[in-house]
């Protein structure tokens, strides 16, 4: 951590440094009075880097983060990210605003996995729902929310990463559950309680931080699913509009959501142009989802150190995940 300390405080702009690193061993053991006895062991194992860079009275930031069970192997070779996010947050220092209004957007992967996770994965935790008419209303099964492209899966049996979760906590086996298929809305996510009262599958999510607090229903590994094009191929489709890379934050209030990308480009014929600062994308999830015409073959999965928060229950390991995608419009700010 010193090499990478040394590299994020080496330019006199950045005001601001933040490295951590974080391993934790768990040893789990459950059992419950149908006979289910079962025992896990899982290190967790990540690191986190942000920089603040300051101009007068201008004032720019980047991160890095990455985190998933297992070793060292998670927080080793990272003097190029450290290197890059001090490149972002300075070149933001001279970086152009842009004009409020609708455009077309390539979402990166990053970003893309956190609109999965917070914009809709949320919505599809079953104890939001059977307690509020109006949102199952809105989450009717069947009911299509966007292209027959379209995939949304959440799943916990996924080796490695940071939402990986074999078995939740009320004992119920992780897995594979399709959110949306082929643009359809297909399944929820359930712990014991809720899929009793709504009369469905198990799905494996019920997930607390640790005994001293209820399970409850959480998402483990949220992503879009891979498309069939190329990412070239989504460039090569924008005329003009906007590249959206990583994030910052966010928020949502069940359909609306509001997110800041960690940095943008505009995108002309094709081509990647200057650097944008403080995009702002909102909108309403349900219409946004109808908005994606076009999604890349490039899916990737990122775990971070900062977790999930619910119920008092903050940061507990999820992943994230997506490819590239195209949104022919979004609301900018």
């Amino acid at each position: 951590m010193n090499i990478i300390n040394h590299i994020l405080r080496k330019e006199s702009r950045i005001t601001t440094t933040k490295a951590t690193y974080k391993d934790v061993l768990r040893k789990i053991h459950f059992a419950n009075s149908e006979g289910s006895y079962v025992y896990q062991e899982k290190t967790f194992t990540g690191f986190s880097l942000y920089t603040m860079a300051k101009e007068g009275a201008n004032v720019q930031q980047a991160f890095f983060s990455n985190a998933g069970y297992g070793g060292l192997e998670w927080v080793q070779n990272y003097e190029q990210e450290a290197e890059n996010i001090v490149k972002t947050a300075l070149d933001l220092l001279k970086a152009k605003s842009i004009e409020k209004g609708k455009y077309p957007v390539i979402l990166d992967n990053r970003i893309a996995g956190v609109f999965a996770h917070e914009a809709f994965g949320h919505l599809s935790e079953a104890d939001h729902l059977y307690e509020n008419p109006d949102l199952l209303n809105m989450m009717q099964k069947g009911k299509v929310f966007g292209s027959p492209q379209l995939n949304i899966i959440d799943d916990g049996s996924l080796p490695n990463t940071a939402g990986y979760t074999p078995y939740d906590d009320e004992g119920v086996k992780g897995r594979r559950n399709h959110l949306i298929k082929d643009g359809k809305l297909e399944g929820r996510l359930h712990n014991r309680e809720t899929a009793a009262k709504m009369q469905e599958e198990l799905s494996g999510n019920a997930r607390c931080l640790n005994p001293l607090y209820p399970p409850l229903v959480r998402m483990t590994n949220t992503f879009i699913d891979a498309g069939q094009e190329k990412k070239e191929a989504l460039f090569d489709k924008m005329e003009d509009g906007i590249y959206c890379v990583d994030y910052i934050g966010g928020m949502t209030n069940l359909e609306m959501f509001t997110f800041t990308a960690g940095r943008a480009y505009r995108v002309k014929r094709g081509k990647i142009q200057e650097l944008l600062k403080d995009v702002v994308l909102s909108g309403n999830v349900f219409e946004t989802l109808h908005q994606i015409t076009h999604i890349a073959n490039d899916l990737k999965h990122f775990g971070t150190l900062g977790g999930c928060g619910k119920g008092g229950q903050s940061g507990l390991p999820v992943t994230i995940g997506a490819p590239h995608v195209l949104a022919k419009e979004v609301l900018i700010g």
